[in-house]
């Protein structure tokens, strides 16, 4: 009896394992379609910005630049304040589309992207950062370079919110198979309660961190922190896909059209 009972109770067990491990599943494969659509609603809305609210307020500019001709000089200052108050706007709506999803992203990969953003945050935010950023010849997995992109922009906006630090350093290097990307700041550190906790995958994580969390998860990728009162250091690591290993062809010559170079000068970042 006890036998009986003991299989019943090892049957009911395994079925409960099974279900939670299908439902952790279905979880993961919601989250991620999540993050996809919201990288595609970033890029779509960052585009609409620029394009369609950038490009009215630089025909307003315009409009301004006709009405000046005409103004007498009482009203004149009043256009230029106009006239100063669309510039402004102009920045701000580029400088939100940019950092919703920079061009460069797409345009010349990860390492160009990342130094632009690491240098417009120090501007923003006071904070001293040095990068080690490594360029690369070919360009990564487009679904890498948006990951390790969406993870520097989570780890630096930590760094600014919470760690009060004044200096931070960032290094991103190929290793064999794999890439990687540290971020540490040298400020407070996180507490050790609070530590444990993002080790944990519990909602007391953080929207953020689980979002990091999971763009890895998706790629075979981790992430590693570590902290003390000498501050916090984040390490993402991805395994990049085996490259095909190609035949070369006999060597024959190519032209080149004249108009062809500045594209692939245009191709390479500054």
């Amino acid at each position: 009896m006890w036998i009986a009972k003991h299989l019943r109770l090892s049957r009911a067990y395994s079925k409960l394992e099974t279900l939670t491990s299908e439902r952790t599943a279905e979880l993961q494969r919601l989250t991620q379609r999540l993050l996809r659509v919201q990288d595609d609603e970033r890029r779509k809305l960052a585009r609409d910005l620029h394009d369609s609210t950038g490009q009215t307020l630089t025909a307003l500019k315009i409009s301004l630049s006709f009405l000046k001709e005409s103004c007498d000089p009482s009203t004149l200052a009043l256009t230029a304040d106009v006239e100063h108050l669309a510039d402004q706007a102009i920045e701000e709506i580029r400088t939100m589309s940019y950092l919703l999803h920079p061009p460069l992203l797409d345009e010349v990969g990860f390492a160009c992207a990342a130094e632009w953003y690491i240098e417009g945050f120090a501007k923003r935010s006071g904070i001293n950062v040095h990068a080690d950023i490594a360029n690369s010849s070919s360009r990564l997995p487009k679904s890498v370079e948006i990951a390790l992109f969406r993870v520097l922009q989570e780890s630096l906006t930590n760094i600014h919110r919470h760690s009060g630090a004044l200096d931070a350093a960032i290094r991103f290097q190929h290793e064999g198979d794999a890439v990687i990307l540290e971020v540490r700041d040298f400020g407070k550190g996180i507490p050790e309660e609070r530590l444990r906790l993002l080790h944990g995958v519990s909602a007391e994580t953080g929207v953020g961190l689980a979002g990091m969390r999971e763009r890895l998860h998706e790629l075979n990728g981790k992430l590693e922190i570590e902290s003390d009162i000498r501050g916090t250091s984040l390490r993402a690591t991805v395994p990049l896909p085996a490259r095909p290993v190609s035949v070369p062809l006999p060597a024959r010559p190519v032209s080149v059209p004249q108009a062809a170079w500045g594209e692939v000068r245009a191709s390479a970042c500054a």
